[in-house]
């Protein structure tokens, strides 16, 4: 299992269109971006290739969509009605009743924690979180990537600000409306923050028609994140246009939307992004720490300004140990409590301390009780589905 699911058991039929059928189940080789609808709309993931914390699976995880990997050899047996186990790592034809499972252990509950940033795909996902009762009063913030939301509203970002400067400030706006949407669902208190544009060439292939993308021989380690936003001409432009929009719309209830930077290595890199995107003093932004550049660089973001960290542990991780996020022969190597990986997630947190910046740890389920229990900090960032769970579990 790449990502588990609290279901004993998921029906459906098979769907190999890669469009979207509700309730099937989808069955590919891999999880790319341009089937995102096809994902959302399904009840399950079987695939053959990808890690545990592939950009794809992380959609499914803060859904609460199962995946399963089985061997490329299986997957054209798997046709008609299918029966996935999601506590067995199995997928049967046809139908099956679970056998009765393990009770669950105890672990961490909301009790614990001292506030959440939770990591959304849509303005549903605030929604249905903010419906569940009791309240979750510790989630005061919600994260969205701005190609997720792209993905859902079905933008093209590099067609956009490639196609001329009009076409870049259209892009700004359509963001800019889909925040607003998002802000719409917030309750008093709770905030929404936009990780900036961060396609990665392989990615951005996918989903790109009118330009053509330059291919890299290791895009994980290319030109994406703060190194992209920097070379993008146009982007600045967009930008400007979406904060504009954010203001004219919301008021001074735009200051309850802001954005981080992410795959960014040092202060040199976080001040000329700024001085790129034309933000004053008075702006904040946040960074994202998820290269081991970047934690020892965490006190150096915090004098340079940053308005607050946001530790990507699975970016993180692969880049620690390196070992692929998105490749699961060296799944066994991808440690997410590994004593470096701690060690690093420490130094992040505590530089946040000294300088007095909040700092968010995002922690998969499974390690949520570990990393409360070994990490000196209470702020965390969560999937829907796993607070979810939390939530209904701390109540119960």
């Amino acid at each position: 299992m790449l990502v588990g699911s609290r279901q004993r058991a998921v029906r459906g039929a098979c769907n190999r269109t890669g469009k979207p059928v509700d309730g099937a189940v989808l069955v590919v080789d891999t999880l790319t971006p341009e089937r995102y609808e096809a994902i959302l709309s399904s009840a399950a993931v079987i695939c053959a290739r990808g890690g545990r914390t592939g950009h794809m699976q992380s959609l499914c995880r803060s859904r609460g969509i199962p995946v399963l990997r089985v061997d490329p050899s299986e997957l054209d047996a798997l046709t008609g009605e299918v029966t996935l186990l999601p506590d067995r790592g199995t997928v049967v034809l046809g139908d099956v009743e679970p056998a009765p499972g393990p009770s669950e252990p105890a672990a961490a509950s909301l009790g614990d924690i001292e506030s959440i940033c939770v990591v959304i795909a849509d303005a549903t996902d605030i929604r249905s979180t903010n419906a569940l009762g009791p309240r979750v009063r510790r989630a005061t913030s919600w994260f969205i990537r701005e190609e997720f939301l792209c993905f859902s509203a079905g933008l093209s970002p590099i067609d956009a600000l490639r196609a001329g400067p009009g076409e870049a400030e259209a892009y700004g706006a359509r963001v800019a409306d889909e925040l607003c949407a998002m802000a719409e669902e917030l309750r008093p208190g709770q905030r929404l923050v936009m990780r900036l544009l961060d396609l990665r060439s392989d990615d951005a292939a996918k989903i790109t028609t009118r330009v053509r993308v330059d291919a890299e021989p290791n895009p994980e380690l290319g030109r994406h994140g703060a190194r992209w936003l920097l070379g993008e001409d146009r982007y600045p432009r967009a930008f400007r246009t979406l904060r504009a929009r954010l203001h004219r719309r919301l008021g001074p209830d735009a200051d309850r939307v802001s954005f981080a930077v992410p795959f960014i290595n040092d202060p040199d890199e976080f001040l000329r992004l700024r001085r790129h995107l034309g933000l004053g003093d008075g702006t904040p932004l946040g960074v994202f720490v998820e290269t081991p550049a970047a934690v020892h660089s965490a006190a150096g973001f915090c004098a340079a300004g940053a308005a607050e960290l946001f530790v990507g542990t699975k970016d993180l991780i692969q880049f620690y140990l390196a070992a692929d996020r998105g490749n699961h022969l060296v799944s066994s190597v991808y440690q997410t409590r590994h004593p470096a990986v701690l060690a690093a997630l420490r130094e992040a947190v505590e530089s946040g301390h000294a300088a007095g910046v909040p700092v968010h740890v995002f922690a998969l389920g499974a390690d949520l009780d570990h990393y409360l229990r070994h990490l000196p900090t209470r702020r965390l960032m969560m999937c829907t589905a796993e607070l979810q769970h939390l939530a209904t579990r701390t109540a119960a």
